[in-house]
């Protein structure tokens, strides 16, 4: 072979090991390597190989190696198109642009519910995430929140975060979404209602608690509101069910529930309780600091199941109201 034939045929084997197309074309779409934080290359690498996301998986292990990859592993979630040559994948994984993940924030009832939401979406620890919530003093010192109140600095929807997002990090980036949404004209009609944000998101997720209809939330909101201004105990169901882990699984109130002794019953203790019994919605905040108008101190749920409600002004037209409610729970058997 000739002078030329042999710079041919080095030049395609050098194109052939840096920039011919590595990666797999999977049928249902892009590929994803996830980097745990703290692997190093040989973790990368079998991964790698583990999925069957490389043709050559030694080709690739050739040129992370000349580049010197191994010792600068950055973790992450990187997409991996199959156009990628090892070259362009080496370049793609020292350079840590990995692709965020929406995390979905669900509404949670329960603060231990929280670490195994997050840890299913992303990478924060969530032995980590739930000492961090559960420390008070740390809590007031960064977020001027205690256990009880925390739970008012989530506001559920999406979420654009990096997949090795840690637990710190991740209530940073809860708490940056908590300040945009209290921009200056919310604070004010939280002012006007002599409401701090704390408080909103207490009585919101009450409201929440109470109703999935857009339409009734500043109605309820506005029958809570009268009774606070009123200095009328709230008397309001989801309290009561909240320390005794009924919400969502319970359909009926009964009255040996009004007597259990914690300060969420909302029958024996005037005003609101000490925290929110789920992390409200944007729509169920904003329902409090923009409620509906009018006298109503009384509100049921409807006979139709249509998850709307019918109000009342006073408790003879309530106990009306109320009383069809019950016929209709007693004619489906329900006892609780």
């Amino acid at each position: 072979m000739g002078l030329l034939g042999l710079l041919v045929a080095g030049g395609y084997a050098a194109w052939r090991v840096l920039y011919r197309p590595n990666v797999v074309a999977f049928e249902e779409g892009d590929a994803y390597l996830y980097i745990r934080t703290g692997s190093g290359y040989g973790a990368v690498r079998d991964s790698l190989r583990r999925q069957g996301m490389l043709r050559e998986p030694g080709a690739f292990d050739w040129v992370a190696r000349w580049r010197g990859y191994p010792a600068h592993v950055r973790p992450g979630r990187y997409r991996l198109g199959p156009g990628l040559g090892n070259l362009a994948l080496v370049q793609l994984l020292e350079s840590g642009r990995q692709d965020t993940v929406q995390f979905e924030l669900a509404p949670f009832h329960y603060l231990e519910n929280l670490p195994r939401q997050v840890s299913r979406q992303i990478e924060a620890d969530s032995f980590k995430l739930s000492l961090l919530l559960n420390n008070n003093a740390g809590l007031r010192a960064r977020y001027n929140l205690d256990t009880c109140t925390v739970r008012t600095l989530f506001i559920p929807g999406p979420y654009r975060l990096l997949w090795n997002t840690s637990a710190a990090a991740f209530l940073d980036t809860v708490a940056a979404r908590h300040r945009r949404f209290w921009s200056v004209p919310r604070r004010a009609q939280a002012d006007s209602l002599g409401l701090t944000p704390v408080q909103v998101g207490v009585l919101a997720s009450i409201v929440q608690r109470e109703t999935a209809q857009l339409t009734d939330k500043p109605l309820i909101a506005a029958v809570y509101l009268n009774r606070l201004r009123l200095g009328q105990p709230l008397q309001a169901d989801p309290t009561l069910l909240w320390p005794l882990h009924g919400l969502g699984t319970r359909k009926r109130v009964l009255n040996v529930d009004k007597k259990v002794d914690s300060p969420y019953n909302t029958y024996r203790h005037k005003g609101l309780p000490p925290g929110p019994i789920t992390t409200p919605r944007a729509s169920s905040l904003d329902a409090v600091l923009r409620p509906a108008h009018n006298d109503n101190l009384f509100f049921c749920a409807r006979p139709d199941g249509s998850g709307f409600s019918d109000f009342a002004a006073t408790y003879t037209q309530h106990k009306r109201n109320a009383r069809r409610y019950q016929h209709h729970l007693d004619s489906l058997g329900v006892k609780r």
